[in-house]
């Protein structure tokens, strides 16, 4: 009798555990730690002249100032009749060091876009920078500033 009852009170208590991080389903995108880092040093963008026909990056959600979770949604368009490499994308935190962000989006990643709806993030702003190429080795290149509100 005394067995049954302590059996009950642990997995009462398991139960009180497990049901609170599954119904948070969101994925960490970035880090408190991480979101302390100082700045990059020195310019960010990629210097890209002449014409290119490389692969464009539209940045597609959130709006301009969002509640983590936030739904980041990126949509990635080839040209030519090329296709998108996505063992290619690359997303990285743009601080210093950099972060890179790749393994935490991978499962979310297609050749379409990136699609992740329950991204958690610290509140505050955050330069992000992603990077691909098409199956013809053109490069493209975006970055944009994910805003969360506190």
């Amino acid at each position: 009798m005394k067995r049954t009852a302590l059996q009950a009170v642990v997995a009462s208590f398991i139960v009180a555990l497990i049901i609170p991080a599954v119904a948070r389903a969101g994925e960490r995108l970035i880090t408190e730690e991480e979101a302390k880092l100082p700045p990059p040093k020195g310019a960010v963008a990629a210097d890209r002249r002449g014409i290119l026909r490389g692969p464009k990056i539209e940045f597609i959600s959130p709006g301009e100032e969002a509640h983590s979770p936030i739904h980041l949604k990126l949509k990635f368009e080839a040209y030519g009749g090329a296709k998108i490499e996505t063992e290619s994308v690359r997303m990285m935190y743009l601080r210093t060091p950099n972060v890179d962000l790749t393994p935490r989006v991978k499962q979310y990643l297609q050749p379409a876009g990136i699609d992740m709806p329950g991204a958690e993030l610290p509140p505050g702003e955050y330069m992000v920078r992603i990077d691909l190429k098409d199956s013809d080795g053109r490069p493209g290149s975006a970055s944009f500033v994910l805003k969360v509100a506190p």
